[in-house]
């Protein structure tokens, strides 16, 4: 009952009219129902029972062999924290938690992020999580990193739209969130100009010298910097910065799909996956629009086509196929790599959080793949918090480790799929809507 009235109190925010135009989802089929929870639960305990005790938030990284090369098993994440405040949202939503310790939770997080190193506001990348100062993410990137703040910010909005008609305590929470939103300073990441830096240290200034331009995962960024109560951009810097004055819109054909926005380093077919999930956890991309893409086609476009890469497998990798494939950023054969369908870049190697956190996009091939790692993988690829994040049949590597910017858009857009329940939330925040309407985006939340 709890669920259903959190939901329902959720849809009378959208009105009649916005469901009506909302893209309809997909049931899950009844006998997959047992593994979609399972898999959605277990990817979830990353974030709640492999924490970082002191910070409550995610760890970067956890590796089951204990192998740690940089000793950094205490480092956390504000990204991936990010996604993980909004994975304990699902989690009490499906009984993974109770409210109560979802709460708990959330507040040992919010004093964490309120006593932690910010810059303008702005969090740093990593930080080491039993004392809170900034980890170097690396040389000159020891101070704000507004793209990663973004995707702790989306999941603060998603607290304080749950929680702001709670209890007393609840109330409070969301307060707290409210705050730590509003204290984010986004036109000092400007550096003067038109556009939205990446980064800045208090030791190294603008060095890195990043601003972010074109299509890859930080749409949301620059929709939040417009949408901010306190320190808004005007729509210039979107329009300006991130759209290049229009440059942005450029079409592409794959498998007979296109992809009407220019990715970042001009991939022949897409980047990496996960520019199609980090924005949109809470961003519903469904209906949603603006002069330069439909981003419901983009997003699903892009799915797709990734998918028909793998199956079509022009590098002849062993174990590619309609039930094997997804090509993201993740751990590799030989360290990191930004895997994408092309020549260069398609390594062998799929990320289950490609196909997984593609629900919404691409419901049964990410099923196929579901069950295909689960019940013909196995141990080789499950362990303690679900599948492991990246594997190769071809190069014969199952590494047990995870990734906490891989894991949370599993459990989100898997949630996103099944009840649209964090969409719902985001996309309830007057703020997000009236920054919508200033950058000139069309939406069916937006009366």
């Amino acid at each position: 009952m709890k669920y259903f009235i959190s939901i329902l109190s959720c849809w009378l925010v959208l009105g009649a009219n916005a469901q009506k135009a909302l893209t309809k989802l997909e049931p899950i089929p009844t006998a997959d129902t047992a593994l979609f929870r399972k898999v959605q639960e277990a990817t979830f305990q990353y974030f709640w029972n492999g924490a970082e005790p002191n910070s409550g938030l995610a760890r970067e990284r956890v590796h089951l062999d204990n192998v740690y090369p940089q000793n950094d098993q205490n480092v956390v994440t504000s990204g991936g924290g990010g996604f993980g405040v909004m994975a304990i949202l699902v989690g009490i939503e499906r009984g993974f938690i109770t409210r109560a310790e979802g709460v708990k939770r959330l507040e040992t997080i919010l004093h964490f992020l309120e006593t932690a190193d910010r810059f303008h506001g702005v969090w740093p990348h990593w930080w080491d999580g039993t004392t809170g100062k900034v980890k170097p993410f690396s040389r000159y990137d020891d101070g704000g990193d507004l793209v990663e703040t973004s995707f702790m910010l989306q999941g603060l909005l998603c607290v304080r739209q749950y929680f702001k008609n709670g209890n007393k305590q609840e109330k409070s929470l969301a307060a707290r969130a409210d705050q730590l939103w509003r204290e984010v300073d986004f036109n000092f990441y400007r550096n003067e100009q038109n556009v939205l830096y990446w980064h800045w240290s208090p030791n190294y200034a603008w060095k890195m010298n990043f601003p972010v331009k074109g299509y890859n995962e930080c749409l949301i960024m620059y929709i939040l910097a417009a949408s901010s109560p306190t320190n808004p951009v005007p729509k210039e810097v979107y329009h300006e910065g991130w759209a290049m004055n229009g440059k942005i819109k450029e079409t592409k054909t794959s498998y007979s799909l296109s992809l009407d926005l220019k990715h970042q380093g001009n991939p022949p077919n897409g980047g990496p996956l996960f520019w199609a999930h980090y924005s949109y956890l809470g961003l519903d991309p469904r209906g949603l629009k603006d002069q330069y893409a439909n981003y419901w086609n983009e997003t699903v476009n892009q799915a797709k086509i990734n998918y028909s890469w793998c199956v079509e497998n022009s590098g002849k990798f062993k174990g590619y196929g309609p039930n094997n494939w997804g090509l993201t950023s993740s751990y590799s054969v030989k360290g990191y790599a930004g895997h994408a369908p092309s020549k260069e870049r398609d390594l062998g190697v799929i990320s289950p959080t490609a196909a997984l956190s593609s629900f919404p996009y691409t419901p049964k091939e990410s099923m196929a793949a579901m069950k295909y790692w689960y019940n013909e993988l196995g141990s080789q690829l499950w362990g303690k918090y679900g599948f492991y994040d990246a594997f190769s049949i071809h190069h014969n590597w199952f590494q047990p480790r995870y990734l906490a910017i891989d894991q949370g858009p599993i459990v989100v857009m898997m949630e996103n799929y099944r009840s649209g329940f964090i969409w719902k939330l985001f996309m309830s925040s007057p703020d997000v809507q009236a920054g919508l309407k200033k950058l000139g985006f069309s939406s069916p939340y937006l009366k």
